[in-house]
């Protein structure tokens, strides 16, 4: 079983940064793909980014690509999205997923474990 407690959601002003975290619990940590996800009320939960379960393989959703990273720390149980350059349209409710596996995962079928959420609203 895994748990997944995110943090580090807030308001910030068009083109600044945010960094979120999530912090996760499990025996086998290391051996889970990560990924982040996000949702508003108008839309359903899309793909942000993914991390293999080493860290050398990284995937983004076209519209975050090139202003968010994805990063990960084994050793602390711990996955990161960096966020750079943000926008109104990031303005959503952000999750973190893990799944057991190696392979990087985009969609959110792929995914057993979910974080609660934590909010970023970007003001224009």
């Amino acid at each position: 079983q895994v748990q997944l407690v995110e943090s580090g959601g807030g308001l910030v002003q068009a083109g600044g940064s945010l960094r979120l975290s999530c912090a996760a619990s499990g025996r086998t940590w290391n051996s889970y793909v990560m990924g982040w996800f996000r949702q508003t009320p108008e839309k359903e939960r899309e793909f942000v980014a993914t991390i293999s379960w080493s860290g050398a393989g990284a995937y983004y959703a076209d519209s975050v690509k090139g202003r968010f990273t994805i990063s990960r720390d084994n050793a602390k149980n711990m996955v990161y999205l960096q966020m750079n350059s943000l926008h109104p349209a990031d303005t959503a409710v952000y999750y973190c997923a893990a799944e057991r596996g190696v392979a990087l995962a985009t969609t959110r079928s792929e995914y057993a474990y979910w974080g609660q959420g934590t909010q970023v609203t970007v003001s224009s």
